[in-house]
């Protein structure tokens, strides 16, 4: 059965406020606790998760995104991002390897986050797939200069639609389609010079969005057809978000940056506890990247 406090992790987790928590441990065991404690008796193993060694320190595949929450700073309210990393070990399997709070993305502090998992193990980055978060290229080349980056397309194609007329986001949508889909970059090339026919002239700042990006944004056609379903789309992290989200609903707003570290962290254990399983056909995938990566993979083979 879990201990009291396990409960009161379990429970702040799911998004209860202190005081829900305080009554319902005195309703069922008649336990009474203070607010103040409830707060602030998982601290320290938040704590423990940012610092912590990361034992599967194998070569990964990363995944990394946002979420803006506002943060009670200096008496006002200000938005703050909390950046996620998700990997993906050797084995197959995902674990978020770490949050971090700021309120700009620059290079600075990428690569301060990007050190920070060096320190803590992490020994090669094999492909880093990304929402286009600024300044996060430039740090990757100075921290893991042999990784590979892919742009999320979905992003992409978000971030390039800003630029599309309401009537014509469908067809604009469907004519952006082949491009990612085609079988080579060669092939999704000639699709873009396809599209650019037929939309550049109204929409020329979408077809430089799609043009400026391209180095990143092809990187997964290199790739076995069953990794650039992992490596296109940041799908991990989006439906890791998506329960973040769910837990956190409840709060407008939190009083600062470790109260709401303290509660993603809470979140991430709910989380992570049912990420059991690898990802799927992880076994061709790591026969692929033995041969794309050499040496880099195969020191950590079985």
């Amino acid at each position: 059965m879990p201990s009291i406090e396990e409960q009161v992790i379990a429970l702040y987790a799911r998004g209860f406020s202190t005081r829900d928590i305080q009554d319902h441990l005195q309703q069922i065991y008649g336990v009474d606790m203070s607010p103040r404690w409830c707060r602030t008796s998982p601290i320290a193993s938040c704590r423990g998760f940012r610092s912590g060694r990361i034992v599967h320190c194998t070569p990964s595949i990363p995944s990394s995104s946002s979420i803006h929450y506002k943060v009670r700073e200096e008496g006002r309210l200000v938005s703050k991002a909390a950046y996620m990393v998700i990997g993906i070990d050797i084995e197959g399997q995902k674990d978020v390897l770490g949050i971090w709070i700021g309120q700009s993305e620059s290079s600075k502090f990428w690569l301060g986050v990007l050190n920070d998992l060096k320190a803590r193990g992490v020994q090669d980055v094999l492909v880093f797939s990304t929402d286009n978060l600024k300044g996060f290229s430039e740090a990757i080349a100075a921290c893991f200069p042999q990784s590979d980056v892919q742009k999320c397309i979905v992003h992409q194609i978000r971030n390039s639609l800003r630029y599309v007329s309401y009537k014509d986001f469908k067809a604009v949508a469907a004519a952006l389609k082949p491009i990612y889909q085609a079988p080579t970059e060669e092939a999704a090339l000639m699709e873009l010079d396809q599209f650019e026919r037929g939309w550049g002239a109204r929409y020329p700042l979408c077809v430089k969005s799609w043009r400026d990006n391209w180095t990143e944004l092809a990187t997964f056609y290199r790739y076995p057809v069953e990794m650039r379903r992992i490596m296109y789309t940041t799908n991990i992290i989006e439906g890791y978000h998506r329960q973040l989200r769910k837990a956190t609903k409840g709060k407008s707003m939190f009083p600062n940056d470790e109260a709401l570290l303290k509660m993603l962290y809470l979140a991430t254990m709910e989380v992570t506890r049912k990420w059991t399983m690898r990802v799927a056909n992880w076994g061709t995938i790591l026969g692929q990247l033995a041969i794309y990566f050499g040496d880099r993979v195969t020191p950590y083979l079985p």
